[in-house]
Formats: C-alpha cells, sequence, structure tokens
C-alpha cells in the first residue's frame, strides 16, 4: 500500500483539543457553539465531555465558576471570537479577583485577517491583547502543531500556581487542520514550598506566641483539616474571610467573622501573633467599609502562593511563598506531635463571636437567621450567593455548614447576575448536594434566562428571590450620603410566573416559617425551583 493509499490517523486540532482537555481530567465544558467554533466541536459528541449551554457568554463563565470552586477543577468555556470572548470578560474578571481557575478557549479570526482591520466578522482590533490584561496566560495558536504545548503550559498555570482565568484563542483556518496525535498526558503540575529554614523560623514564632491567631482565606480552604489540627495545636481562633467559611464549622475556635468588624479587628490586634493562610488581605474582606480601620500586624506570618501577592502588603515580619497545604503540613512536622498548653483560643473565639453578632443591625441578624434555617434545613447545603442585602450580612457573619457551602460575587470584583449561573455550576459540580442561590430581584435580571440552562441540564438548585423592590442597596446608600435616589427602581416581572413558563416549581413565602416546609418539598423536586421571600411583603423576613 502506497502511502497515498494509507488511511489518516491524524486528528484535527479541535478533536485533538477535546482528547487533551479529556487527558487533563475535564469532564464538563460550558459554551454556545457558534460558526467561529463548530470545527472545536467535531470530536465533543464523540468524548466523555459533558457540554452545557448557557443562555449567554457571560453565563458560560460564571458557570464554571462556581463549578470550579466546587469541583477543585478548572471550569472550561468554548466561546466565539469578538462579542462570546467580549460577554465572558466580566467572569474572567471575578474569576482572577477570587483566585477561581477558568480555561477560556475562544476561536479569533483566521490567521491573513489578523490585524488588517477589513470588517471581518466578530473582528477585534486585538483580541489576544485585550484578554493578556486579565488573563494568567493568553496565546493565538498559529501553529497547529503547537497545541499539546500550548494545552500542557495552561493546566500546568491552572494547577501549580495562583489560580485564575487562562486564554487560549484558535484561528478559524487552523480548528480543521489535521495534525500528529500527541501523547496524552495530564500536566505536570508544581506547587511552591517553603525552604526547612524558613519554615523553623516560622514554628519557632507560633511556639513563642501566647495568643496567637489565624486567618484563614479561600485560597487554604483545601487544607483546612491540617489548618485545623494546627490552630488546636496552637489553641489559636481562626477567622475566616468569606470564601473560606465552613472550612472550621465544628470548632469552637472557628470565628466566622468579618475582619472588617471593629470585635474581629481587636481581636487579631490583641494577639502576639498573626499567621495568615491563603488570603488577599484584600479591601472587600479587610476594610470593607473604607474606614481604613484593619489593625497594623507586628507580628505577621503571611502564607501564599503567589510571590506577586506577598510583596503587596500588609507588611510582614515573615513572607512564606507556599502553598498552603505544603506549608501547613510543614509546620504541623516542625511544632512537633504535642498540644501547647491551653491559651484560652476558644474563650477568646467565643467573646469575638458574641461581641461580632451584636455589632449587626438587628435587619441583619434577621437576613443572617434565614439564611441559618437553610444551611439547618438542608445538611451539606451550598449556598450561592448574588449582591444583594442578605448576602452582604451573611458575609459580615456566618457559619457555613461545609466547605465550599458559601461563596458569592459580593466580595472582590462584585459583579452582579453572578449567583444564578454559579449556582448551575456548582449543582453540576455536586449534583446529589442541596444548592441554593440567594439572588435579588434587580440582580437575578442580569441572568435570569440562565433558568433554561438550570431547567435543560436538570440542575437541582433553588434560586431564593430576596425581593426588595429595586436596588435597596444602593438606594440606603444614596439616601445616607444625601443623594436623591434615582435608577433604583426597575422593575422585576412576577417571579411566579417566570418560573411557571420555565416549568419550574415555585412558592411566594407569605410568613418565614414557611421556608423549612418549602425547602424540603423542592429539595425533593427533581430539577430547579424557585422560592421567593419580599421583604415587606413575607412576614418575619425584616424588623
Amino acid at each position: 500500500m502506497s502511502d497515498s493509499q494509507k488511511p489518516d490517523s491524524r486528528k484535527t486540532v479541535g478533536e485533538t483539543l477535546i482528547d487533551l482537555l479529556e487527558a487533563n481530567g475535564v469532564e464538563v465544558v460550558f459554551g454556545i457553539p457558534g460558526v467561529h467554533t463548530v470545527e472545536l466541536y467535531r470530536g465533543l459528541a464523540g468524548s466523555n465531555i459533558r457540554h452545557i449551554t448557557p443562555r449567554h457568554e457571560q453565563g458560560a463563565g460564571f458557570m464554571a465558576d462556581g463549578y470550579a470552586r466546587v469541583s477543585g477543577k478548572p471550569g472550561v468555556c468554548l466561546v466565539i471570537t469578538g462579542p462570546g470572548l467580549t460577554n465572558i470578560i466580566t467572569p474572567m474578571a471575578q474569576a482572577f479577583q477570587d483566585s477561581v481557575p477558568m480555561l477560556v478557549i475562544s476561536g479569533v479570526n483566521a490567521r491573513a485577517t489578523l490585524g488588517h482591520g477589513r470588517g471581518r466578522l466578530h473582528e477585534l482590533p486585538d483580541q489576544r491583547g485585550m484578554m493578556a490584561t486579565l488573563a494568567l496566560m493568553s496565546h493565538t495558536l498559529h501553529n497547529p502543531e503547537d497545541l499539546p504545548a500550548v494545552m500542557d503550559r495552561a493546566f500546568a498555570i491552572l494547577g501549580s500556581g495562583r489560580p485564575g482565568p487562562v486564554h487560549i484563542e484558535i484561528p478559524t483556518d487552523v480548528m480543521a487542520m489535521k495534525i500528529s496525535a500527541p501523547h496524552l498526558k495530564p500536566a505536570a503540575k508544581t506547587r511552591p514550598r517553603a525552604d526547612a529554614d524558613t519554615i523553623e523560623k516560622a514554628a519557632t514564632r507560633c511556639l513563642a506566641a501566647q495568643k496567637p491567631v489565624i486567618l484563614v482565606g479561600g485560597g487554604a480552604v483545601d487544607a483546612s483539616e491540617k489548618i485545623l489540627a494546627l490552630a488546636e495545636r496552637l489553641d489559636a481562633p481562626l477567622v475566616t474571610t468569606t470564601n473560606a467559611r465552613g472550612a472550621f464549622s465544628k470548632s469552637p475556635l472557628s470565628v466566622p467573622a468579618s475582619p472588617s468588624l471593629k470585635s474581629v479587628r481587636e481581636l487579631i490586634a490583641a494577639s502576639d501573633l498573626v499567621l495568615a493562610f491563603g488570603t488577599q488581605m484584600g479591601q472587600t474582606d479587610y476594610d470593607m467599609y473604607a474606614d481604613n480601620g484593619f489593625p497594623a500586624l507586628k507580628n505577621l506570618i503571611r502564607i501564599d502562593i503567589d510571590p506577586a501577592q506577598l510583596a503587596r502588603g500588609p507588611d510582614a515580619a515573615l513572607s512564606i511563598l507556599s502553598s498552603a497545604e505544603n506549608a501547613v503540613t510543614d509546620l504541623l512536622a516542625a511544632t512537633g506531635a504535642g498540644n501547647r498548653p491551653q491559651t484560652s483560643g476558644a474563650e477568646r473565639a467565643e467573646t469575638t463571636r458574641q461581641a461580632a453578632w451584636a455589632e449587626l443591625t438587628p435587619k441583619m441578624q434577621v437576613e443572617i437567621g434565614i439564611i441559618e434555617k437553610i444551611r439547618d434545613t438542608l445538611p451539606g447545603a451550598i449556598i450561592v450567593g448574588d449582591s444583594t442585602q442578605a448576602v452582604y450580612a451573611g458575609n459580615l457573619y456566618y457559619e457555613a455548614g461545609r466547605p465550599y457551602g458559601w461563596f458569592n460575587a459580593a466580595t472582590g470584583y462584585g459583579a452582579l447576575g453572578y449567583g444564578p449561573p454559579a449556582a448551575i455550576g456548582a449543582a453540576i459540580a455536586e449534583p446529589d448536594a442541596p444548592v441554593i442561590c440567594i439572588t435579588g430581584d434587580g440582580g437575578f435580571q442580569f441572568t435570569l434566562a440562565e433558568i433554561g440552562a438550570a431547567k435543560d441540564v436538570g440542575a437541582n438548585v433553588i434560586f431564593l428571590v430576596w425581593n426588595n423592590d429595586g436596588y435597596q442597596e444602593i438606594e440606603t446608600y444614596m439616601v445616607e450620603n444625601g443623594i436623591e435616589p434615582e435608577g433604583v427602581k426597575p422593575s422585576a416581572p412576577d417571579f411566579l410566573k417566570v418560573a411557571e413558563a420555565f416549568g419550574l416549581p415555585a412558592k411566594r413565602l407569605a410568613h418565614v416559617d414557611e421556608l423549612a416546609v418549602a425547602l424540603m418539598a423542592f429539595r425533593g423536586h427533581d430539577g430547579p425551583s424557585l422560592i421567593e421571600i419580599h421583604q415587606t411583603g413575607t412576614v418575619g423576613a425584616t424588623v
């Protein structure tokens, strides 16, 4: 048989892309196919990868975000060039701020057309340059044979350092080109680890401390069991940021309250050692009210996977470049096997919890009580929030019942409309867990159409609409600052009729006491459902 008669064992770039995604453990992709990406779909139907179709590329990105947080795997999106990519920029920015691993694979116009500005469909002046401003890596695949190496680099970045969004764009003329089948293997991942001398210095400070406290951010949740063991050894209260809530829910050392609160700051200021794991120490967690009241820390040991983050401050007595898992493993070994004498850590934590609760307004306490009712009614629940007043209250004080049981977009980038699609992604990642999305009547309308995506995939999400007839948080802020409210009363649809239109069961609560029964009823339903709490129309929803 001549060479021309031999069957072609090569695959297209699109087919090989799917093979490489599978080799790196990808089980789900989120995307909306278009003319500029159909060749990337050529091998998808025959693979083991599940495709989820949102109603908007913004929904795809937020679904990928929620999926990644709960599954621990990168959220992967396929989007078209131009508007598909610009639509997903907001979720990528949210993922960047919250350190969520996201791989966005987009099309781009044919190589010969790039940079000429000749009015091609979906053309941007410099698409890759635009994405490079917010992606950890942005690469244009000019040479089809480079695909395996580019994918290897992408997954190495996603799994080694501080997570975030990665972007790969494939020109339309490259997608259908055939290349030799690569050796399929997962990308190598290497997480930083501190040297023994640095760990010894940290251990010496830990053992000398009489009143230590530990700050834990979202980047350290995967190491929570070992961090708890270290906290018990040092008898140190554990202060968790929004993205770490629930990591220590059964521990008397847990302080599930914001470092923006005066009482939590007093706990931290009175400590003789502050050990910070995987926390950005950014404004939305540590200085929510922008009062510059977070205390200066004289004996801060800061552990972070990102050297740039360590350099940004606050100033630390000792900065440790390491993953949280590696650092706490080494600190446990270096601090010895036995527990130190108790230094009233649990008492300090309890005092702070009580003082933090007392700082909250009665309205906030009511809202948190409703969130706690959800947690207690549905053990193991994942509560995904949007930027709405009840969620803001929960970020100030709420103990989730499990790790990754509380996250939202009311910190960091703060994108409205995040909650509904992110909750769908969470339900896809963990289909047996109860998932509740708390969203406002205003924010829900940003991504309301994603109810259809939830219905399509049978996502077990209970959409809890907290209806306060507009953007009440902003209206209150305007009034408090002497500004006549304007633009804060967008009309809302009848959410129960919207649910009915999509075939979802729904209930509007007359009294908050009906919540537990409604939650249990919809928990037994296969697929999404909706509950509405009206801040003034539902008795008990506010003071």
